[in-house]
């Protein structure tokens, strides 16, 4: 079994100077007479020297803009900075700016529909003709555009053509229940509303026009619904009967002249939101340039994508990363698009879609990767991946254990990178470089332009030591503002409540003096025992390497008296039985693998660990609920991929508080 920081991989020669990156150094050497030997030197320069290198994007990349910028940064205070002032540009007029229009530009399959294609031609003229018509409706600038949509073409679509026109595009998965899309909604008052009669989900059919009319008697603001007809084809018209359809705003001819709406560089783009697992979701607004700048370094740099790439990432379109996959084409590569459970029929789904699609690039949550695993498959063995180069994990910190289960049972010679960015700045804080080796359970460097440290409580950088993740200077895709948020209020005590004028994302970090960095899952559900603080990663990349332990989640409650308790439950594969000599041996491998200090005070046995969406596990909401907040206040059960599994612990709480007097813990 590998450990931490084994070396994986190690690219060749060839790999390294076939690189995008290698060609932007060389660029530097030769248009700025800037010359760097290693990937960290870069990394350096472009945080000391941030002006420089982000206008060293802007040229390399050749932004098109309609007026010249006449600062790269007028003002670096976080959260306020103000970036490339003057210039006017449009997000999507980069989408389409080669000429290849006989080429693949989307792959799509669900459990709907068959595998099919879009050429970039047949792309173009869609999004055109959405726009025009749009425009007809009276939608312009600043106008905010919703979908109730799946990942399927027609959202990359309707998304594009909303950026195109200066609108400002917000999206949300039809998993959502209406109270869970109207929570979002009905803070960005949208002026059009896309919507979908229902899709399919593990062979299952689920009707949403019920949830669709609901929605629209509680949304006002929109003038103009447009229906697009999915799992109920015949059902045309829709549940809204005023409702535009898709195919009559498409079939209309593409405009012969088209005018990208040009706006200014920090004009609102799209909205996302947090997670809202545990109250309202914050609605994040992004900027035109800082999504396009932050979307082709990361995507060409740290993803090394390009024009003969294929990029699959399983995604919803509630998730950031139906953002970053459609930023993808700004590269020219092809994405590949699937609706539906990603383990139906077979676990092997997506590895299937790889193969049909010659897939380059696979995305897919370490939690997917995890099923894998248990399931026993090995995709080498049964599919054909001789296309991918290289795997992305998102989503959730990746123990040692999975980055040796893929290069096993996926392939040896392989490009994998762990990320950890948020929705927050749409990108990534740290994250691969194709040049650099891989290591086991690392993420591979810092970001170009990202000034992340790991800060002690009293504010100082270090390195060898878990601290909390900061970023000591702004990026372009930082948030331009939280909607409906007077003052920056909520935008100051999300991020810059601890440090002032500093960035902190919330995740436990280490950084090593090697230049890679570790996270140790969110600082506020950091076991601190004893004045020892540790990441709960750390305790389940011990407990799950054990044959019986399917899954485990840990928290720490503080009580009164200066007393704590701190619980482990533990989900086991079948057959398996959680009696004391279990028990001990996870005791064991936890004092022995992870810390000695951090043997959980009892283990306790469950069905299931509950994840968000996203996949990551919800330790807050459950030390929440094991402090005695009732289970609906304490989390969102459309923000969770199994809601029905916090009720364990709200009886878990009311058996304790008599037992043990739980109730006295605080959070």
């Amino acid at each position: 079994m590998v450990t931490e920081g084994s070396v994986l991989w190690v690219p060749s020669n060839d790999f390294i100077e076939n690189t995008n990156i290698i060609n932007y150094i060389k660029w530097l050497k030769r248009e700025k007479n800037l010359a760097f030997g290693d990937y960290h030197s870069l990394w350096k320069w472009s945080v000391d020297e941030l002006e420089a290198f982000w206008e060293s994007i802007w040229e390399y990349f050749d932004v098109q803009s309609s007026t010249a910028y006449e600062e790269v940064l007028s003002f670096k205070e976080m959260p306020s900075a103000k970036w490339f002032t003057g210039a006017t540009l449009n997000y999507a007029e980069h989408i389409f700016r080669r000429d290849n229009y006989d080429k693949t530009a989307i792959c799509h399959a669900s459990e709907i529909r068959p595998l099919g294609e879009l050429n970039w031609g047949d792309f173009k003229k869609q999004v055109m003709s959405l726009a025009t018509e749009l425009r007809a409706l009276g939608v312009g600038r600043g106008d905010r555009i919703a979908a109730y949509l799946p990942n399927i073409p027609e959202t990359v679509v309707a998304m594009m053509a909303t950026m195109s026109i200066g609108a400002v595009w917000s999206s949300v998965s039809p998993d959502f229940g209406s109270r869970s899309v109207l929570d979002r909604l009905q803070q960005i008052k949208p002026k059009v509303l896309f919507t979908i009669d229902g899709y399919q989900y593990a062979g299952k059919t689920f009707d949403r026009r019920e949830e669709v009319v609901k929605i629209a008697e509680q949304l006002p603001t929109v003038e103009h619904f447009i229906h697009v007809p999915y799992l109920i084809v015949e059902d045309t018209i829709g549940p809204i009967e005023s409702a535009k359809q898709w195919s009559e705003l498409l079939n209309r001819p593409a405009p012969q002249h088209f005018e990208f709406e040009q706006v200014p560089f920090d004009h609102p783009l799209q909205i996302m939101y947090s997670s809202g697992t545990t109250g309202i979701p914050k609605a994040i607004v992004h900027s035109h340039g800082g999504i396009l700048l932050e979307s082709y370094k990361i995507l060409t740099f740290h993803a090394n994508l390009g024009p003969k790439s294929r990029l699959l990432f399983y995604t919803t379109t509630g998730w950031m990363m139906f953002n970053i996959l459609t930023s993808g084409l700004l590269t020219g590569a092809s994405i590949v698009l699937y609706d539906g459970n990603p383990a139906y029929p077979s676990i092997g789904k997506l590895w299937e879609l790889a193969e049909q699609t010659g897939t380059t690039a696979f995305g897919a949550s370490p939690m997917y990767v995890n099923l894998m695993k248990q399931a026993g498959l090995s995709p080498k063995d049964k599919y054909d991946l001789s296309s991918i180069e290289s795997i992305i994990l998102s989503g959730a910190p990746a123990g040692p254990e999975l980055f040796e289960w893929i290069y096993k049972h996926v392939k040896e010679d392989l490009w994998l990178s762990s990320q950890s960015g948020g929705t927050d700045i749409c990108s990534g804080f740290l994250t691969g470089v194709p040049i650099e080796p891989v290591t086991a359970g690392e993420m591979q460097a810092r970001g170009l332009g990202v000034d992340v440290h790991a800060f002690t409580e009293d504010g100082k950088s270090v390195v060898g030591k878990v601290g909390e993740l900061v970023v000591l200077q702004p990026m372009p895709s930082m948030p331009l503002y939280f909607l409906n948020d007077e003052g920056n209020k909520r935008l100051f005590e999300s991020y810059f409540d601890m440090f002032p004028g500093i960035w902190r994302q919330g995740d436990n970090l280490k950084l090593t003096e090697r230049g890679t960095g570790i996270i140790y899952g969110r600082s506020d559900s950091t076991l601190n025992r004893n004045g020892v603080r540790m990441g709960t990663s750390e305790i389940y990349s011990a407990v799950e390497s054990l044959d019986a332990v399917k899954d485990s989640l840990i928290v720490y409650l503080q009580m009164k008296e200066s007393r704590s308790f701190m619980p482990l439950f533990v989900a086991l594969n079948e057959g398996a039985v959680l009696d004391e000599s279990l028990k001990q041996e996870i005791r064991d491998i936890i004092r022995n693998q992870a810390s000695p200090k951090h043997v959980p005070d009892e283990i306790y046995a469950i069905e299931q660990v509950p994840y968000t969406l996203t996949g990551k596990k919800m330790e807050v909401p459950v030390r929440k609920i094991l402090c005695g907040v009732p289970v609906e206040e304490a989390a969102n059960p459309d923000a969770m991929a199994n809601p029905t599994s916090l009720q364990y612990f709200s009886t878990f709480w009311q058996k304790e508080q008599s037992d043990e007097g739980l109730a006295t813990h605080s959070t």
